[in-house]
């Protein structure tokens, strides 16, 4: 067993040790918009559940060179997002919005999303997306290293469901015609693969 100490190491060291052992991850495709009225597309696989009662997600933004990527930025001012799965359907276009552009050029322009109105939150959705939430900042949670912040942390209480027919079964979601994509490590993705099941305990 090979032991290493964080300390020890670079932090992209740590990052791709963290992001090649930590697989599969949720994408989460967001989108924000500033306070003048420009959408902003962007990929995290920083990003998870944390609770259903209230339902919340989790969304971590990694800063670059200590300054604040425009998602974090835009969920500051506004309080709103809408997070939509990254599945089989859209993750080309998704992935072509990780491009690092201007603050006042929206990923609209480098991607083929269309943008849709939400419901309950003034910041507009995209399809296509099979699954996706319209959600309000609940808390957060500057990271920090020593007195640097390293990373924007939020908490997201989800306000709307969005979910396909062709997902939506009897109150659950069908994995195979969700058909989510994870993040690996480097430029690679995974599909969902087999699926098995184990009973819990009681």
């Amino acid at each position: 067993m090979i032991t290493l100490k964080p300390e020890d190491l670079s932090t992209q060291d740590n990052y791709k040790l963290l992001v090649g052992s930590v697989i599969p991850r949720p994408i989460a495709l967001v989108t924000t918009q500033s306070e003048d009225g420009l959408v902003n597309l962007a990929p995290f696989s920083f990003f998870n559940v944390v609770s259903s009662n209230p339902p919340v997600l989790s969304l971590s933004v990694q800063r670059m060179n200590g300054e604040m990527k425009d998602t974090a930025r835009h969920l500051l001012a506004t309080k709103e997002a809408v997070l939509h799965i990254v599945d089989q359907e859209n993750v080309v276009e998704a992935n072509k919005t990780a491009a690092t552009l201007p603050a006042e050029m929206s990923e609209l322009s480098v991607s083929n999303f269309e943008t849709i109105p939400s419901d309950v939150v003034r910041v507009p959705a995209v399809k296509p997306a099979k699954a996706r939430y319209e959600t309000t900042v609940l808390e957060y949670v500057p990271v920090k290293k020593e007195q640097s912040v390293t990373a924007d942390f939020f908490l997201l209480e989800i306000k709307a469901y969005h979910l396909d027919e062709t997902i939506y079964e009897a109150g659950r979601i069908n994995p195979k015609t969700l058909g989510a994509v994870s993040r690996l490590a480097g430029d690679n993705y995974a599909e969902i693969g087999k699926l098995f099941s184990i009973a819990r305990p009681e």
